[in-house]
């Protein structure tokens, strides 16, 4: 009690040299009680040190005036200088947003409408393609612009639902798009290493079975458990119930380590798998080819020939055979006759190995965009947050860069596929040029076409001059009897 009374009294007293903000701190009892030798100091303080009242005297001074107004320019100088480097960086997202949503959507929007367009390019293989677009497609439409929308403003706009329904189609098309991948390489398996069970196993039904199961099946693992909570723990949705200006998609152990697995790490090995037997085929089939073409073109050589000059690689031919010059060069680059049969089977195979070899590429682009975002994925859910730390700009990137992988598949049809690239070309040619008033010809038309311009072209010449020779001759004829 004498405690608390000596400190009322010296700060009643002395409140004239406190001023306003220690009556404030004299008139709470509970501080009073609480800490009293705190207020004591603190008035001996305000007292016996010059250094406090020159402080309170120069804040109302001419010249801490100018102090806190200097002060205050150069805070709101930093302040400005921080917007526009906000608003620059907040520009330089929105336009590498938008350009990589736009190009997905156009670019995917190009190969469904090749397809449709082109009889060439409908075939099984394609059939995946074309799926596989629209999957992409969905993507660009649905997951990456909610995921933009909250990254250039900060927060979710759209509610408690609608943050299930973002997370469930961002899960749903993304994992479609993989599995289509999955699909596509199982079909290049058997059209390249397994040729003649090819017909018997891929067929329309089976095709359809299994862009049915690509569709359907990620369902599985997108709505139904998000919808119905079990992806996440139960104070996250406490917590998501308070804050609906949030939409964090924090999964629980169980669920991250079997949508990882549905997702990529099964469809991933499988497609490493069967690309390795690919490759591995190609190879063989390749090697196989040139070895043939070396004995055919051996066995043609000395069919035809009886002396080989070794200068210059000249034949003389022999008096009951025709004359046939082979060069060095034309050993090396397989100049011989073969019957349209073997033409029909090395173009085959020659056209399979490119196919593969985009489908490849395709695989490794797919490797290299959605493996740092399911090693993100697992890592922070399973060592936790607090022990794997992520700064949310590394989270953007992983994200958008796995997003990217479904812009990036049109432009490798394009790139390596000629066929789509034909079939790209003659679409755009007639949907943006205005010089084109008919409806395009399809790809086989225009093959047919061309052929049959160059035969005119050859052909031409020659009608016209066996046409004249004989106007010559029959001119001649006339003019004779005439005489």
């Amino acid at each position: 009690y004498d405690t608390k009374w000596h400190v009322n009294v010296i700060a009643a007293n002395d409140s004239t040299v406190g001023g306003d903000d220690y009556y404030g701190m004299a008139s709470n009892p509970s501080i009073e009680i609480a800490n009293p030798s705190t207020n004591q100091l603190h008035h001996r303080h305000n007292t016996t040190s010059p250094s406090s009242s020159f402080v309170h005297t120069t804040a109302s001074s001419p010249i801490g005036d100018a102090l806190m107004d200097n002060i205050s320019s150069t805070v709101t100088a930093i302040a400005s200088d921080q917007e526009w480097t906000d608003v620059l960086s907040l520009i330089l997202k929105a336009s590498a947003m938008g350009f990589i949503i736009i190009a997905a959507i156009f670019g995917n929007l190009l190969v469904i409408v090749s397809v449709m367009r082109h009889r060439k390019l409908r075939i099984i293989t394609n059939y995946f393609v074309v799926s596989l677009a629209l999957a992409d497609m969905l993507v660009a439409m649905v997951a990456m612009t909610f995921n933009a929308s909250v990254q250039l403003t900060g927060r979710w706009m759209f509610g408690y639902f609608m943050c299930d329904v973002w997370n469930s189609l961002d899960v749903y098309f993304s994992t479609a798009s993989i599995l289509h991948l999955c699909c596509i390489s199982v079909d290049r398996y058997y059209a390249i290493v397994k040729p003649l069970k090819y017909p018997i196993n891929m067929t329309k039904r089976v095709v359809a079975f299994m862009l049915l199961n690509t569709w359907v099946f990620p369902a599985i693992i997108a709505f139904v458990p998000i919808f119905l909570g079990w992806y996440t723990t139960d104070e996250h949705q406490v917590y998501r119930v308070d804050h609906p200006d949030e939409c964090d998609f924090k999964v629980n152990k169980i669920y991250v380590i079997v949508s990882s697995s549905i997702s990529f790490w099964i469809p991933c090995t499988i497609m490493c798998i069967t690309y390795l037997a690919i490759f591995k085929e190609a190879n063989r089939q390749e090697k196989q080819l040139h070895s043939r073409i070396g004995n055919a073109m051996l066995m043609n050589h000395h069919r035809n020939s009886r002396e080989y000059n070794n200068s210059n690689g000249d034949v003389l031919s022999s008096s009951g055979g025709s004359s046939k010059t082979l060069t060095l060069h034309e050993v090396h680059h397989g100049d011989l006759h073969s019957t349209p049969t073997k033409d029909r089977n090395i173009i085959k195979m020659k056209r399979e190995h490119k196919a593969a070899r985009t489908l490849g590429i395709i695989m490794g682009t797919f490797i290299l965009c959605w493996l740092p975002f399911f090693l993100w994925y697992v890592s922070t859910t399973i060592c936790g947050e607090e022990a794997c730390p992520c700064p949310d700009i590394v989270v953007a990137l992983v994200f958008w860069i796995g997003y990217f992988n479904s812009t990036l598949n049109p432009l490798i049809y394009a790139y390596f596929n000629r066929d789509f690239r034909e079939a790209f070309k003659n679409t755009l040619q007639c949907a943006f040029c205005s010089l084109c008033r008919r409806p395009p010809s399809d790809l086989d038309a225009l093959d047919v076409r061309r052929h049959s311009l160059r035969y005119d072209e050859r052909t031409r010449s020659i009608y016209s001059e066996t046409y004249l020779k004989h106007i010559d001759r029959r001119r001649s004829s006339e003019f004779g009897s005439s005489l």
